[in-house]
């Protein structure tokens, strides 16, 4: 599902970030400057995709050599204004795309595309979200595709964690922050989900690569390797010297995606041979000890 058009690695003129002030973003950025690669990082307010004249703004921007990386979105997705906000930000994009296309453009979407499967998912599973964060990632993915001819990239990564996120998402960017203040973890039911969750570095060299070897189709962004959110809890609590407590909860709901969401990251093991994703308890250790305790 992923072809290399440059099989030897080549630095493109110059990639365009847009979203380079976000979690992801600032990853991705940080990564490509650290190889020598010539990087034009565009965020707020340098560019605000949602206003009148963005379309033509980014397109004043850009040049046909360039290498555009998609990633500024409201997200997570929540409500249908968010939805309609991040489907006008995909049009000023397109709307750009058309007036001055790019050599090689990069979407930053997610795993919520896919339905839920009781096996491992590949990128040839189905894309039919079951959330409005799901929804506004594929008709983004479907808007880039009939606005842009050229090589086109889709990396979908599933739950990203780090020391900059900002989102304290339940997991293990949450259960980190509450470690190391000394405060107790609490799960939702008993936390025995089993998911795949990626490290953002991993994230950032995967662009890089894929940037590098101008490589289009579809790319999942996972370890292949579920771990139950408790599991995740333990492990994070036990990185610092005061261990806090790990509680269970009564659920409010029903448990998401049917208690199970796994992956099979074929598509970037076999473009990049030497890649390998990080495995969780190695990537939240290091992100422990880059967070430690208050």
């Amino acid at each position: 599902m992923l072809l290399n058009l440059q099989p030897n690695a080549q630095r493109p003129a110059r990639v365009v970030v847009l979203g380079a002030g976000g979690f992801i973003g600032g990853a991705i950025v940080r990564r490509l400057q650290a190889d020598g690669i010539p990087t034009l990082a565009l965020d707020l307010p340098a560019l605000d995709l949602l206003a009148l004249e963005a379309a033509s703004q980014l397109a004043a921007r850009l040049h046909a050599t360039d290498t555009l990386i998609f990633i500024s979105a409201r997200a997570p997705c929540k409500d249908h204004a968010m939805l309609l906000d991040n489907l006008r930000m995909a049009d000023a994009v397109c709307g750009a795309l058309r007036r001055q296309p790019v050599a090689h453009l990069v979407y930053q979407s997610s795993d919520a595309v896919y339905r839920d499967l009781r096996e491992p998912m590949t990128e040839a599973a189905c894309a039919e979200p079951g959330t409005l964060h799901g929804l506004m990632h594929l008709a983004r993915e479907v808007m880039l595709k009939n606005a842009f001819a050229g090589p086109l990239t889709f990396i979908r990564p599933t739950l990203v964690y780090g020391a900059e996120d900002p989102h304290n998402g339940y997991g293990p960017n949450r259960f980190r922050r509450l470690a190391a203040a000394g405060q107790e973890i609490v799960l939702f039911g008993e936390g025995e989900e089993l998911r795949d969750h990626v490290f953002v570095g991993d994230l950032a060299e995967l662009a890089r690569l894929v940037v590098l070897h101008r490589s289009v189709g579809i790319v999942n962004a996972a370890t292949a390797e579920v771990a139950s959110f408790r599991q995740l809890a333990e492990f994070t609590a036990a990185q610092y010297p005061t261990r806090v407590a790990v509680k269970g909860s009564p659920r409010s709901g029903p448990m998401p995606h049917g208690g199970y969401r796994a992956f099979a990251p074929s598509a970037a093991l076999s473009a990049f041979p030497q890649f390998r994703f990080t495995p969780w308890r190695d990537g939240l250790a290091r992100v422990c000890a880059q967070a430690p305790a208050s």
